[in-house]
């Protein structure tokens, strides 16, 4: 399963994905290369300018691009279930793409209005919920897929399920990995709920290995880098996000692949993307089984899968 060539993508004519900040970085790509493959994608962010501005950018490079905006701000529950309803209402969905979420942020602790911890509820909560108000149509659709941004923090911070609010301590980046612990443990427990209750659809993970803006093509007004110069000196040991993008881009299209997968650059942090394989903390049954409970109480959220 490693012949995959990111430049001939299968026909997706008819089909409609949804990306969570599709309107930058890696989501903007994943967005761009599903339009180029004949998709209807909808970009799920919280500003309508930002995702105009992306829009006409796609349309620049593939025209005709068939595209659509969800307002979204993953950092507000009551946002997330405005955007679930209108999810929930489609006559199809292919994909949902749970991609947007912070990768700076500040150096104190901070909570949103529903009491979360800042990080993990706009990188994961938010996306529990809204996948929860997308699955039925997501089941609608024979197939379907749900893939997740993972991340290499995954692999350099350790997993701390006691703490996951980060109330015990907190810092930023430590945050952060734990709530791309939290993607990875959502999509392998869901994977394995929609197995039991014999669903079609399947949820994966991918990871963009070390992406960054400076080394990306170039999109002008859509994809600037604060730190140019910076950025380039690591092009040795990293990629552009619009290779970045590509894993996610396999997870949502490739026949041969099957839930509960993890797709990744060949050389870790760059690369073509291939089959890999999670940190054994967050992809255990027993981690999974506890975060959904956790996530369905901090959300306010039922999430059957049936």
């Amino acid at each position: 399963m490693t012949d995959w060539n990111p430049a001939a993508l299968p026909d997706s004519t008819g089909r409609v994905f949804v990306v969570t900040g599709g309107n930058a970085g890696l989501g903007y790509f994943t967005v761009e290369q599903l339009a180029r493959a004949g998709a209807r994608v909808l970009l799920a962010s919280r500003s309508e300018h930002r995702a105009a501005a992306a829009m006409e950018s796609v349309r620049r490079f593939v025209p005709g691009a068939d595209l659509g905006f969800v307002p979204l701000d993953l950092s507000s529950l009551a946002s997330v279930r405005e955007a679930s309803a209108r999810l929930e209402s489609l006559d199809r969905l292919d994909g949902l793409v749970l991609n947007a979420g912070m990768t700076t942020g500040s150096r104190r602790r901070e909570v949103t209005i529903d009491g979360n911890e800042r990080t993990l509820q706009t990188n994961y909560l938010g996306h529990f919920a809204l996948t929860a108000g997308a699955l039925p149509a997501l089941q609608r659709t024979p197939g379907s897929r749900v893939v997740g941004l993972g991340s290499l923090s995954t692999v350099i911070v350790p997993l701390n399920a006691d703490d996951l609010q980060s109330i015990r301590r907190f810092g930023f980046f430590r945050a952060y990995a734990f709530s791309k612990h939290a993607i990875h443990g959502f999509m392998l427990e869901l994977d394995r709920r929609l197995r039991a209750a014999g669903s079609s659809t399947r949820a994966m993970i991918a990871h963009p290995g070390f992406a960054l803006d400076a080394l990306s093509a170039p999109r002008p007004g859509v994809i600037e880098s604060a730190h140019p110069i910076a950025e380039r000196a690591l092009a040795f040991g990293a990629q552009g996000k619009n290779r970045g993008a590509t894993p996610t881009v396999r997870a949502l299209l490739d026949p041969a692949l099957d839930g509960g997968a993890f797709v990744g650059p060949r050389a870790l942090v760059l690369g073509r993307p291939v089959p890999a394989r999670p940190v054994r903390s967050s992809a255990s049954p027993e981690f999974g089984s506890r975060l959904w409970s956790l996530s369905e109480r901090w959300t306010d959220t039922d999430f059957p899968v049936r």
